[in-house]
């Protein structure tokens, strides 16, 4: 796909950048995620396609960042939301809706009694941190040192690389261990002993959840059953961030999938097939701390979001609830995922690739790294794989992540393009990557530098 193709693009990738720092309002969606020959920015969607300012149609590979887990404008769920949005979005008083969601979400989590909406993730992450502060009278928090985001909020951003604003104190109130490692979250329960309110963590990443990696001593479901058990016996609050995983690896989550019992979870993304809207669900004793009823008790405040509670966004994840039951959600996109692992390894193959290109077998979330010719992983690579795909109509960052949208068709789409672009790779790693690609790679969203 030649630039001329982005005119409307680049002029908007001109402009922006003077509009909005970063140029997008994620930094995922930035311009330095992406080779030279990206759409700027997507005009619409439909299903598991996109099409950009000047009409190029791309295969979205990541749906929204992992939140569209049905499909772009999906018909049942866009329905629900114009019907809802005739009877208005937000009152000065809670909505009917909001007691219908907190009933129906808290079916899917019989673990837990009460349940807080917000708009992001961010927003329930940070809340369950502070509900665990409250509880335990702690300070410190937990989480793998391996996951890469959990919050915008300084009690995260502070232990990242893009730490800048962030005051050392809060930076101090954060410590690490190693995924599916129990020896090292013992450690840290043994080094900070009473100071750690609470460990969160992500349930499975996509390049661990087959126990591929030679880090993992456990499991994810034999760890998170342990460190749930550890962080009981040390007095902290264990926090399920399933921002990610839920709707994804089970349905509801990996709480059902492993029999989970956590004292506060999270969710997001793709609750609400890419609509705004967050939860965070826990027990009583530690989410009352939020109430109101217990007259002359300190209260805290957990969060108090005026958009929180917009009915279209609600009737959107009642609605993808009400979907993923009818329908068998999970089962389908899973065998979405296997296929394109397995016919993706099959074209690895063809091309003797297999020491250059690494797929982690995920069927929720497929994972593809690229290498150089020195085995080594390479963002020149990975950018000129991006390029390429890019070139053949998919719009790819290095993940499939399969909705109810994909079908047969779409496997077909992505494998063509997949075969071009192993093609130029393999030339590459002959040639070197500069007689194919010259510009500047894809960044890291957490650097320090520009």
């Amino acid at each position: 796909m030649s630039k001329s193709k982005f005119l409307k693009s680049e002029l908007y990738r001109k402009e922006i950048h003077d509009l909005i720092p970063g140029g997008a309002h994620t930094y995922s969606k930035g311009d330095d995620q992406f080779p030279f020959n990206s759409p700027a920015a997507i005009y619409r969607g439909k299903g598991s396609f996109v099409w950009d300012l000047d009409g190029n149609k791309f295969l979205d590979c990541s749906m929204g960042l992992t939140s569209v887990s049905l499909g772009h404008a999906y018909e049942p769920i866009i329905s629900a939301v114009i019907k809802e949005l005739d009877k208005g979005v937000n009152f000065q008083r809670p909505s009917y809706i909001e007691r219908e969601m907190a009933q129906t979400f808290l079916k899917l989590v019989p673990q837990h009694d009460r349940i807080k909406f917000s708009k992001n993730g961010s927003t329930s992450t940070t809340a369950a941190v502070k509900l665990a502060r409250a509880y335990t009278g702690r300070k410190l928090i937990a989480f793998p040192d391996d996951h890469p985001f959990y919050s915008y909020d300084d009690w995260f951003i502070g232990k990242t690389l893009c730490n800048k604003g962030v005051p050392k104190e809060i930076k101090d109130l954060a410590v690490t261990f190693k995924s599916c490692d129990i020896s090292s979250l013992e450690k840290l329960f043994k080094d900070y002993p009473n100071q750690i309110a609470a460990v969160i963590s992500e349930p499975e990443r996509s390049s661990c959840s087959s126990c591929s990696s030679s880090n993992c001593e456990l499991s994810p479901g034999k760890f998170l059953l342990k460190a749930i058990e550890l962080a009981k016996l040390n007095g902290s609050i264990f926090i399920l961030d399933e921002m990610i995983t839920g709707f994804k690896i089970d349905f509801p989550g990996a709480i059902s999938k492993y029999n989970l019992s956590p004292d506060l979870a999270t969710w997001g993304k793709g609750i609400a097939n890419g609509f705004s809207f967050s939860a965070l669900t826990g027990k009583k004793k530690i989410m009352d701390l939020g109430g109101i009823l217990k007259e002359g008790e300190e209260k805290v405040f957990l969060t108090s979001t005026t958009h929180g509670g917009e009915t279209h966004a609600i009737r959107a994840g009642i609605k993808t609830i009400e979907i993923f039951k009818k329908k068998n959600v999970i089962k389908h996109n899973h065998e979405i995922g296997s296929i394109i692992i397995k016919k993706s390894k099959d074209l690895i193959k063809k091309f003797e690739l297999e020491d250059f290109i690494q797929i982690f077998p995920c069927n929720w979330m497929v994972t593809f790294l690229f290498k150089d010719s020195k085995k080594k992983l390479c963002n020149y690579f990975k950018t000129l794989f991006f390029q390429e795909m890019i070139n053949n109509g998919v719009l790819f960052q290095g993940i499939f992540v399969p909705c109810y949208s994909h079908s047969k068709f779409e496997i077909e789409v992505f494998l063509i393009a997949f075969q071009k672009a192993l093609n130029i790779y393999k030339k590459a790693l002959i040639n070197g990557y500069k007689k194919y690609y010259s510009y500047k790679p894809v960044k890291p969203v957490f650097r320090k530098y520009n």
